[in-house]
């Protein structure tokens, strides 16, 4: 039997999540990071191999990108735990969407999790989280999820969500260069999608850009940013949306 993380984290909280949730398995697990590897082909699994496949929720929905590049994936019977991460508001279709595509690569999603990490694109949803008492509850999440598999249980489960899943809609954040750009190139090379011109790193393609806050998160001089005011005006409608704490869900 051979662990696997199979994870598309922009921004780290579904990576922190994630590697949380392994601690639980107490067993040497191999990282695929899905944000460099769009290529998931040449990946091959066992009957008895267990794949944790992590992704965070877009808008309820996966990230598309990472939708396609699972499509790539041969499960060949293995077992299965998706693992979705959301920013404090909802995952709505986004943990059925991906066991569905799970399944349909050959995998027996037989657990799931969903966790909460702080907000990819307002940050003071969620701060600081995955924190302690969520990493406490997610390595007790891992431990039983192996009790289960262990035990010789590997029924597939029905995650809630709806079918068919809600409406894509493309985010209308789509970070740009400031003055502060040093034009380092960092963004460019960074980008999941291939959105910022390595020429030009300033700039944004807006119909490659998925909204993943990534060249936020890994520029060394904060000289990526959104729109202030498209920023502003999201905030005041998602901050009721957002109140309260979130807790993590196993699905067993």
């Amino acid at each position: 039997m051979a662990l696997y993380l199979l994870v598309f984290s922009p921004t780290g909280g579904t990576k922190k999540a994630a590697e949380a949730l392994l601690k639980g398995f107490d067993a040497p697990y191999k990282t695929v990071d899905c944000l460099k590897q769009a290529d998931l082909s040449a990946l091959s699994f066992q009957k008895d191999d267990i794949c944790v496949v992590a992704a965070p929720s877009f808008g309820g929905r996966l990230p598309q990108l990472f939708a396609m590049r699972l499509q790539t994936l041969r499960g060949n019977g293995a077992r299965a735990v998706p693992v979705v991460v959301y920013g404090n508001r909802a995952y709505e279709d986004t943990l059925l969407e991906l066991s569905d595509l799970l399944t349909a690569a050959g995998f027996a999603c037989c657990a799931g999790v969903a966790a909460v990490a702080e907000h990819s694109i307002f940050r003071q949803f969620a701060v600081g989280r995955p924190d302690a008492d969520d990493c406490a509850a997610l390595l007790r999440f891992g431990q039983e999820i192996q009790q289960k598999l262990q035990g010789g249980d590997a029924n597939p489960l029905e995650f809630p969500g709806n079918r068919p899943y809600k409406p894509l809609k493309d985010n209308p954040m789509k970070p740009q260069g400031t003055d502060a750009c040093i034009t380092c190139g960092t963004c460019a090379r960074e980008c999941p999608a291939g959105a910022i011109p390595k020429e030009t790193p300033k700039m944004t393609d807006p119909a490659l850009c998925i909204s993943c806050m990534r060249c936020i998160a890994v520029c060394p001089v904060g000289a990526r940013k959104n729109d202030d005011a498209l920023y502003s005006a999201t905030l005041e409608w998602l901050t009721p949306l957002c109140a309260g704490r979130k807790e993590n869900k196993l699905f067993l």
